[in-house]
């Protein structure tokens, strides 16, 4: 190429003239060629040290990430852990919650009155204090000669949640505050009485649990059901499917119906008062 001379190239050198003050000055120089093989020397051999450098220290952990098949597992982990630590923090914000809402209920079954201000006041004034009517039936016209029989003790008629076989009677003194109902898990449980559920949700220590506030001051209260079938403000009616009983929940040794009558805010035995 007539642009390109190679002897100009080869003949090329550089002149170095360091500026000292107090010396003689004096001139360096170096053709094109030493220059190159300087630089190709000092480079190879800088490779080699960071070689040696990486092969004998963690800082290759560092430098080279994205080839560490230990990191990339790692990180893995990583975001498995994170994923059921977000997992986890849902379902206890849920649980705390679930858990307010009971003991707002149980305040309220326990409760003679409300504000006019509670969002709930105009729901219980149309629903708790309504009457179940009195149909054209035999089974109406004798439930309501029931009542007027029954009404000096406890103003209130309770039928059996469910058909079985009690497993369990009511214990106050060793802390068990109902009755257990021998029966298979998905059996229906029924309203013992008509009201309004107050509670219908799933806690850790009793499952899926349904509580219904009724007249007189009653509360009925039905855990360890597999499934419920209704919501919190439903009003139910006197034998109206509410649950599926189970085995859900922390305290139940098998499937069985729990279930509880309160009365002013203490638990009575359900035997006393319930209605085969």
């Amino acid at each position: 190429m007539k642009w390109f001379k190679w002897d100009f190239v080869r003949k090329t050198t550089f002149y170095i003239t360091p500026n000292y003050p107090d010396a003689s000055t004096k001139n360096y120089k170096f053709s094109l060629f030493r220059i190159a093989a300087y630089t190709l020397i000092y480079t190879f051999i800088s490779w080699l040290v960071l070689i040696f450098i990486l092969s004998v220290s963690p800082l290759k952990d560092f430098l080279f990430v994205l080839d560490n098949q230990e990191f990339i597992e790692q990180r893995s982990k990583i975001n498995e852990l994170q994923t059921k630590v977000e997992l986890l923090t849902g379902q206890l914000q849920k649980i705390a919650s679930t858990n307010e809402r009971m003991k707002y209920a149980l305040k309220l079954a326990n409760t003679d009155s409300i504000s006019s201000s509670n969002p709930l006041y105009d729901t219980l004034k149309k629903t708790i204090n309504k009457k179940l009517p009195v149909g054209g039936n035999i089974y109406s016209v004798f439930k309501e000669l029931l009542n007027i029989i029954y009404q000096s003790n406890s103003k209130s008629i309770f039928l059996e949640p469910v058909t079985g076989i009690i497993t369990q009677r009511f214990n106050s003194e060793k802390g068990h505050l109902g009755i257990d109902y021998g029966v298979p898990s998905g059996t229906p449980v029924y309203a013992s009485a008509g009201g309004m559920v107050i509670f219908a949700d799933y806690t850790y220590e009793n499952g899926y649990m349904i509580i219904i506030n009724h007249d007189n001051g009653y509360t009925t209260l039905y855990k360890h059901c597999s499934s419920v079938l209704k919501k919190q403000r439903d009003y139910v009616r006197q034998g109206e499917l509410i649950a599926l009983s189970g085995n859900s929940g922390k305290n139940t040794t098998g499937p069985h119906l729990h279930f509880e009558i309160w009365l002013n805010g203490k638990p009575i035995n359900p035997e006393e008062i319930l209605i085969k």
